[in-house]
């Protein structure tokens, strides 16, 4: 009994250890336009069996939706842009999406980068306690440091688990399409003159 005890304790702490050290997957859209790149940074959770729609269900009162996981999702653009007739200045930016249960979501670009891990998880470890993590409370928070909120078109689409983000350039500059479950939703960049 106590042999057994032990190799459940054993395990349970080998597979702790594992998850702790396993960081999140995350990836980069990037799309050259003008000699210049527009690239968004964003983890990239997964269904895995569970409903989009019960996922959103989740989001806070705001309805504001990180627009990805782990860390902060972030839009850096070496070019001005117009996105939905709104100028946004090159630099770099935090991505959200306004989900509201009717009608059409937004994409958020927020002037604010994110706050350090530290700040909402005390027993961060010293190496990730300055990364950026997104604000929950973001109508609270950053709400008033929005430099676009912009519709998306929506589009069904074969269901994909994971939550994917591809640029691609188009005739005014870089079109953006978001991916998960059944559903995606696009939108221009347009390279701004």
């Amino acid at each position: 009994m106590r042999l057994r005890l032990f190799c459940l304790v054993l395990a349970l702490g080998c597979a702790t250890a594992a998850f702790a050290q396993t960081p999140v997957a995350r990836d980069k859209a990037s799309a050259t336009v003008t000699g210049k790149t527009v690239s968004i940074e964003y983890g990239r959770p997964a269904l895995k069996g569970r409903s989009f729609d019960a996922l959103m269900k989740q989001l806070p009162a705001d309805r504001i939706w990180r627009a990805g996981s782990g860390l902060v999702t972030l839009l850096h653009s070496e070019v001005p842009l117009t996105v939905g007739g709104k100028q946004v200045p090159a630099g770099k930016y935090s991505l959200y999406v306004h989900c509201p249960e009717q009608g059409e979501y937004s994409l958020v670009i927020n002037k604010d980068l994110g706050q350090p891990l530290g700040k909402i998880w005390s027993a961060a470890p010293p190496s990730q306690a300055n990364d950026p993590y997104p604000h929950f409370e973001y109508q609270k928070e950053i709400g008033n440091l929005e430099a676009a909120r912009v519709p998306m078109k929506k589009a069904s689409l074969p269901a994909t688990d994971v939550f994917t983000i591809a640029l691609k350039p188009s005739q005014a500059g870089v079109e953006m399409q978001m991916s998960w479950g059944d559903r995606s939703w696009s939108l221009e960049f347009a390279v701004s003159k």
